[in-house]
């Protein structure tokens, strides 16, 4: 038997979504976090921060070209990126943590894309009208005063996504100079070239893509169902409590002769308000981002038909199971998957508190020459060289002496540095930078160790007395 060809389409055609407005417990809350979300993006490069004479007063900066990274009283080197791998460590902890107690409400609430989605909708809406409006004007087919609107919109959708570009590349400069800059075309052409990037992802992902993002492109939905449990909240139709569903005199009719009649009355406004165009009552889908509207649309219907809110909810499957046996609900916020997510957060996050709390303003690297590892002299003495890295991150210049201990009768030197009055190398380090110098620690022949021996290379503060140091070893011949 040859084998059966079937032909259509691979993909399926887009159903264009319009949400409808709506407005409840869920809906406020997403507004405040919109506006605190967008507030602190737009506007945090524009905070300052005094540092002292010489450094960014930026309070949050991303000093590229002098490899610095600034939190308002954080100063970040390259040689501290650890503290960014534990930040990434936090930021995933913290979102395995809120997957565990309430399913995906980083994406109903957080996550970029819906954010600025929220932000495109409200737009439209101002401008084009509500759902009704919206499906009957594109029913319609094009007209002037539908061309004007289509325009308003694109326009103010393009200086929104305009200023998102524009605002991202300002935590890479000082913002006020930088807008300057911008408005007179003598900005770097870099700048440029990633507001526009950043203006057509943010046009095209929050106007254009919207659900799309999220139901095909993200892969948090994915990995988001692999580690959710029983226990976790969803967004969830309460089927034991809306089934049978019928209209509400049909209900009334069959309560009267007690008869099942479920509270849910087909009305379709959790459809309608979904931003996604999910049907809830059919379970927990891939294109539900929990964002609650669909709570806010039921609740609105049961008060306006006398019958207790609630029918949509964060809940369980577990727990309608529960309540169709009779038996009352049982959450469980606090289990060994949340203690544990929590636990690694704050375990993390403490470590790193503690590091940046005790960390000094002096640090010391060496890096022992390879190639060779030891110079035999002509007086029979072994000379070890090694390239030692001096880090200043104090806001004025050090002086910085140097020493070498655990070699007794060691002769140090550092190419193109004299010795102090009192014998003591002593480097000079400008402020908030780095000074690389050449080490040579000599052994002469006489007192030369029998085999490889631990050193540590120390540097002090003069003025402050605040030490750092660094291990190595030398080589008492060539090898």
């Amino acid at each position: 038997m040859g084998d059966t060809i079937i032909e259509g389409p691979l993909y399926a055609a887009r159903k264009k979504v319009y949400p409808q407005a709506v407005h409840g417990r869920y809906r406020r809350i997403k507004w405040a976090l919109l506006i605190f979300a967008l507030g602190v993006y737009y506007l945090l490069p524009f905070v300052r921060w005094n540092r002292g004479p010489g450094l960014p007063d930026q309070a949050v900066l991303i000093d590229l070209p002098h490899r610095r990274f600034y939190f308002f009283l954080i100063e970040l080197w390259p040689q501290e990126v650890y503290y960014f791998t534990g930040l990434l460590i936090i930021a995933a902890m913290a979102l395995f943590l809120m997957n565990a107690v309430a399913g995906r409400i980083w994406c109903g609430y957080l996550c970029p894309q819906t954010v600025w989605t929220d932000l495109f909708y409200a737009v439209e809406r101002w401008v084009e009208g509500d759902r009704r409006e919206r499906m009957l004007s594109d029913k319609k087919g094009m007209s002037f005063t539908h061309l004007r609107q289509l325009v308003t919109k694109h326009f103010i959708w393009l200086m929104i996504a305009w200023w998102t570009g524009g605002a991202w590349v300002l935590y890479f400069d000082d913002a006020p100079t930088l807008v300057k800059e911008l408005a007179t075309f003598q900005a770097p052409f870099i700048a440029y070239l990633w507001i526009g990037i950043l203006t057509a992802t943010t046009y095209v992902f929050a106007g254009h893509a919207r659900e799309q993002v999220c139901i095909y492109m993200c892969p948090w939905p994915r990995i988001q169902a692999a580690l959710t449990d029983e226990w976790a909240l969803n967004v969830t139709y309460r089927r034991d409590r809306g089934e049978p569903r019928m209209s509400v005199k049909k209900a009334e009719v069959a309560r009267e002769h007690n008869e099942p009649a479920g509270d849910c009355i087909d009305c379709h406004q959790c459809i309608n308000v979904c931003p996604t165009g999910v049907d809830i009552r059919e379970g927990l889908q891939l294109g539900c981002i929990q964002c609650g509207l669909c709570m806010d649309a039921c609740d609105n219907i049961m008060l306006q038909i006398d019958r207790p809110t609630g029918l949509i909810a964060y809940d369980t499957d577990l727990n309608g199971q529960r309540r169709q046996a009779g038996l009352p609900p049982i959450y469980r916020i606090v289990r060994a998957r949340t203690v544990l997510y929590a636990a690694v957060i704050a375990i993390v996050g403490g470590i790193m508190i503690y590091a940046l709390a005790t960390r000094g303003s002096l640090q010391v690297s060496a890096l022992h020459d390879r190639n060779p590892l030891a110079v035999v002299l002509s007086d029979g003495g072994v000379r070890n060289d090694y390239t030692v890295r001096l880090l200043n991150k104090k806001g004025t210049a050090q002086s910085i002496v140097i020493d070498v201990l655990g070699l007794p009768g060691a002769h140090v030197q550092a190419a193109g540095i004299e010795r102090a009055a009192d014998g003591r190398l002593v480097v000079e380090v400008g402020q908030d930078q780095t000074r690389e110098v050449r080490l040579s620690v000599r052994m002469d022949a006489g007192t030369l160790p029998p085999k490889t021996v631990p050193v540590t290379i120390k540097a002090t503060d003069v003025a402050s007395g605040e030490t750092a140091q660094v291990d190595d070893h030398f080589v008492p011949e060539v090898r």
